[in-house]
């Protein structure tokens, strides 16, 4: 007996195992790589191994897929950072643990992609509200997680007299997303890893 199911998949287009996470991440990848403007529909197509009527018919259309994607993002970048944050023995050794996974994530090929966030935020963020909306989530999101740390740090003792939590905080977002910027076209790494340990250096005690 044929299966209908497999049928009716193949006529629509869409593999007989479709994975809508699989999908959104490979569309993440593209997005990341060309940005939302270069990357077209062949290319999601191609990504998502979807036929142009099935990727609709998933995901909406190409702004859709992309919100997903970004989702996708910015969830993936705030689990990493509390895993960061958290891996250390005491809250300023886990803050210099998610400055240097920064560091390092900008390294070889993968770090001139830069940040997905930040590149969005540049592209689409001064006309498209639900992607600014998105993008302010996650910066304050961030935000909130460092200054959490920086409060711990601070209550254990680590941080130099007049250190403010808050204000630190929002200076690590704009450090941190910016070192992804600088890192597009500075070649040398070891310029980096001194920025943060200059800044390290004027945090403790």
């Amino acid at each position: 007996m044929l299966n209908t199911n497999t049928i009716s998949d193949r006529q629509r287009g869409r593999p007989r195992e479709f994975n809508p996470d699989q999908a959104i991440e490979r569309a993440m990848q593209i997005f990341w790589t060309k940005g939302y403007q270069g990357t077209s529909l062949p290319d999601l197509m191609g990504a998502t191994k979807l036929s142009r009527g099935s990727l609709y018919a998933a995901f909406g259309d190409k702004h859709g897929l992309f919100l997903l994607a970004l989702d996708r993002y910015i969830s993936q970048a705030l689990e990493r950072l509390d895993e960061e944050l958290a891996s250390g023995r005491n809250a300023l050794q886990g803050l210099k643990t998610c400055m240097d996974g920064y560091v390092a994530r900008t390294d070889g090929a993968a770090g001139q992609r830069g940040c997905l966030v930040v590149a969005t935020a540049m592209e689409l963020a001064a006309w498209d509200p639900e992607t600014s909306q998105r993008i302010a989530h996650f910066f304050g999101a961030m935000e909130s997680r460092l200054k959490k740390a920086l409060t711990r740090a601070q209550e254990e003792g680590s941080l130099a007299k007049g250190v403010n939590p808050a204000a630190t905080a929002h200076m690590l977002v704009c450090f941190l997303e910016g070192l992804r910027v600088v890192r597009k076209v500075e070649v040398k790494p070891q310029r980096a890893r001194a920025a943060v340990q200059a800044l390290i250096t004027g945090l403790v005690a």
